[in-house]
């Protein structure tokens, strides 16, 4: 998009009373966190790592979980560091008009850049937590990490002995519906709803899009490649989150 059209988002910006972003895995891309889908994605490379992340396969077979956590391990998010997109929304939450961050990613990078946690609505949980899929118990993740480490390979629940995983959403496994109606009445009355590096191809999460369109509310998308809401959207800017998110957040300032 040329450089007007940025600005014509930045007024946008400024002139919304209630703000909400959808994020995806685009914005950690500059983290250093690769993504799924994108030409470079972890699953368009190796497709068959989707296998893991399947929650049949994961309570099914302890070769599954074998390799779940050996790659939780390894992961690249416990290294990774809030970018200047990240620190961008922080920047906008100051001004009052952020209603909140709905996001894919299980990252925590929002919160590691400072948005405020009861902004910051998680629709497919978290990687920093693990949770026993017997009782219920949730721990930090780095009290589990350990003992991987030190050669468990498959570490049982400490209180009930049951299969722990971290407290994300895997294929087949149903979101909070908490967590659902919290991103629904947090879209409700925005007046300026903004998609950020997601394909938007992933529902529910995608479909608060349709909710938002639905209200009246502008559409904005941020991300690299094509999506299935661009024909909906006011604006589509196709440049690195970055670099046009901070431009977007400055002219809103």
């Amino acid at each position: 998009m040329s450089e007007s059209s940025v600005s014509e988002v930045a007024r946008w910006f400024a002139e919304a009373e209630a703000v909400v972003v959808l994020t995806g895995a685009g914005i950690s891309t500059e983290s250093g966190i690769p993504d799924f889908r994108g030409p470079q994605g972890v699953w368009t490379k190796n497709p068959a790592a989707q296998f893991m992340f399947t929650y049949q396969n994961y309570l099914a077979d302890p070769e599954v979980r074998k390799q779940a956590w050996t790659a939780r391990l390894a992961s690249p998010v416990w290294a990774a560091e809030p970018n200047a997109g990240h620190r961008a929304l922080v920047d906008f939450e100051g001004t009052g008009r952020l209603r909140a961050v709905l996001t894919q990613n299980i990252d925590g990078l929002h919160q590691a850049a400072g948005s405020s946690p009861n902004l910051v609505v998680e629709l497919h949980g978290t990687a920093r937590e693990v949770v026993c899929l017997d009782c219920g118990d949730r721990n930090p993740m780095q009290g589990t990490l350990p003992r991987i480490e030190a050669g468990e390979e498959d570490p049982a629940c400490l209180e009930c002995g049951g299969i722990l995983k971290s407290a994300t959403i895997s294929f087949g496994q149903e979101l909070l519906p908490e967590v659902i109606e919290a991103a629904v009445e947090a879209t409700r009355g925005a007046d300026l709803f903004v998609a950020i590096g997601t394909s938007l191809g992933v529902y529910p999460a995608a479909g608060l899009c349709d909710f938002a369109i639905a209200h009246g509310t502008r559409l904005v998308i941020l991300n690299a490649e094509p999506t299935p809401y661009d024909e909906d959207a006011s604006a589509v800017l196709r440049q690195p989150i970055g670099e046009v998110l901070p431009q977007l957040v400055a002219g809103a300032l």
